[in-house]
């Protein structure tokens, strides 16, 4: 049954981002709002609601280690999986001077949790001051849109009326809720028959897992050429990943926070955002031949996890 779980799961997930973007997508013609905003406000943080829920289930169920190692491989898998794949298929085109605001305000997100996890656990003043962050950056983000203009997907799809698209956004979210749960499920049981320890399947199985959401409506938008929802998908998600789930989570119950997440596991999160940041400055586009470094990269850190 654990396989079929994840069989199950990953249908779920794909139908779940088609649907996501369609209606994403639709809402920001309908409306006129720019494809970036809704990649990082709609898209970025529903995507994100399987991490918000098993990393809260974790806390509560006193697994601490899979609940923070969920966000930050999360995380990690956004920049260095996600991208990497997504610019595989086609080259992730940079829009914009606000796209390099919101890469420096989750560079900055993950540089705050240096000190939190110094102090050994994030407890629930912490947790306010991240979700309080958060509602300022959604605030910020939606009363200074930028410059950016919808991009042209190359198709032919009539728009749908807005209710239409908000129907099939929440269908989507529904999808990926549920495929999330089911890979997540099988997932760890697998896992944990091959006795792997809880932190690495909270950064790889889980964290994974709880991405392929992430995963599903970026590579979705890519074929869709929609390369502003992908990767405003990916910049939204690790900014409420790092604010809005580890606040969200210590306000329920204070997370105590293992030394190798401040040692090892968040280092990499902080380089990760660098090197993206990097690229978004000087680059007009992630490539193929850029892409294909950041899979190696992440391969490379799921081993060194170990």
């Amino acid at each position: 049954m654990d396989y079929v779980f994840i069989v199950m799961g990953l249908i779920g997930l794909f139908l779940g981002g088609e649907a996501l973007v369609r209606g994403s997508v639709n809402v920001a013609r309908r409306l006129s709002i720019s494809p970036l905003i809704i990649g990082l406000t709609v898209v970025g943080f529903g995507t994100s609601t399987p991490e918000l829920l098993v990393s809260v289930q974790a806390a509560l169920q006193g697994a601490p280690d899979i609940a923070v190692g969920n966000v930050i491989g999360s995380c990690v898998a956004n920049l260095l999986l996600i991208l990497g794949v997504t610019s595989l298929v086609t080259p992730i085109r940079i829009v914009g001077a606000t796209l390099r605001r919101d890469t420096a305000v989750m560079v900055a997100a993950g540089l705050v949790l240096v000190p939190l996890f110094a102090i050994g656990e994030i407890g629930r003043w912490a947790g306010g001051v991240l979700v309080a962050g958060l509602a300022f950056y959604l605030i910020w983000a939606v009363l200074t849109p930028g410059d950016h203009r919808p991009e042209e997907d190359g198709q032919s799809d009539p728009q749908m009326p807005v209710l239409t698209a908000l129907l099939w956004i929440g269908f989507g979210f529904a999808a990926l809720l549920f495929g999330a749960q089911f890979l997540v499920e099988g997932s760890v049981a697998i896992a944990r028959d091959f006795g792997v320890s809880e932190a690495f399947i909270g950064l790889t199985i889980v964290a994974v897992g709880t991405s392929l959401p992430e995963l599903a409506t970026s590579l979705v938008a890519a074929f869709r050429r929609q390369t502003a929802i992908a990767i405003g998908n990916v910049v939204g998600s690790n900014i409420f990943n790092i604010l809005g789930i580890l606040g969200v989570t210590a306000i329920v119950r204070p997370i105590p926070v293992a030394p190798r997440f401040l040692t090892f596991d968040l280092p990499v999160l902080i380089v990760a955002s660098l090197v993206v940041t990097g690229l978004i400055l000087r680059q007009p586009q992630i490539g193929r031949v850029t892409g294909g470094l950041l899979l190696i990269g992440y391969v490379v850190y799921v081993i060194a996890a170990r």
